[in-house]
């Protein structure tokens, strides 16, 4: 996942509306978002190379989400997959403080990342890569986010130009279409050369990467995904597969209402 957008307890009828944005190389296979065989609660898609997830929510209200940290220089090979971060927390029951408390004792072991994970009356983020509060589990208080490949609300263009599309979607609209939502994560625009950072992948990738929507020969947005919890407790999730293609060639959307523990 390289972009998601994120309004969490700040719309009047919707505590979590997330918007995400998967980039890929195209070439590494996976499944599109379903309830999975093997654990018949989550719904997400599937990495099939290494059997991780970039985003997921489990039918009683786990969400996770991440995405890498842009670092080329400092790649480890052998590293575990980051996939499994939001794996391991969707088959789980560990409070998601707990359990990042726990991951925070051997990021190390993990290319640089960003997770956030949690359900809808709490979200938390930790990143491998926040030097100056690392370690530190940062819960979310209501707000409006916007987090792609540095740090959460880190002000890249296609971060601000994000948050910036999404807020004013939100604005005094009482039930959001995720059409809309879609249409925010499909913008292809790129800034100018002097607003684009510097990631250490040289000046032609950093502008295809800097577009909320990316397309290029072998790497780009491999998929969109909007979630949308409602204060009923009732879910909405919707895809768009890309996969290379210029437009959607698949859309799937489930929805279901969360089972509390009673």
């Amino acid at each position: 996942m390289c972009l998601i957008l994120l309004s969490f307890k700040r719309h009047s009828r919707y505590p979590v509306i997330l918007a995400a944005n998967r980039d890929e190389f195209y070439e590494r296979p996976s499944a599109p978002v379903t309830f999975w065989d093997d654990a018949p609660d989550i719904l997400a898609g599937r990495d099939m190379k290494d059997g991780g997830t970039w985003l997921g929510i489990t039918r009683k209200g786990r969400i996770a989400a991440i995405t890498n940290y842009r670092d080329p220089a400092s790649i480890k090979d052998d590293a575990p997959s980051r996939g499994w971060l939001v794996r391991d927390y969707l088959y789980g029951t560990e409070d998601p403080a707990a359990y990042l408390e726990k991951i925070a004792r051997r990021a190390d072991q993990y290319n640089a990342f960003n997770l956030i994970a949690g359900d809808a009356s709490q979200l938390y983020y930790f990143s491998n890569r926040d030097f100056p509060t690392r370690g530190r589990i940062k819960a979310l208080p209501p707000g409006l986010y916007g987090l792609s490949n540095h740090l959460l609300d880190t002000s890249w263009p296609k971060v601000e130009r994000g948050k910036a599309a999404l807020a004013s979607l939100l604005a005094g609209k009482e039930k959001p279409d995720p059409e809309e939502i879609f249409s925010i994560l499909s913008d292809r625009s790129r800034p100018d050369d002097d607003r684009l950072p510097d990631t250490g992948v040289g000046l032609e990738w950093e502008r295809i990467l800097s577009a909320m929507f990316i397309v290029s020969p072998v790497y780009g947005t491999r998929s969109s995904t909007v979630l949308m919890i409602d204060r009923k407790d009732c879910v909405i999730l919707a895809e768009r597969v890309y996969n290379c293609h210029p437009e959607a060639w698949m859309t799937a959307k489930y929805g279901f209402r969360i089972q509390r523990d009673r």
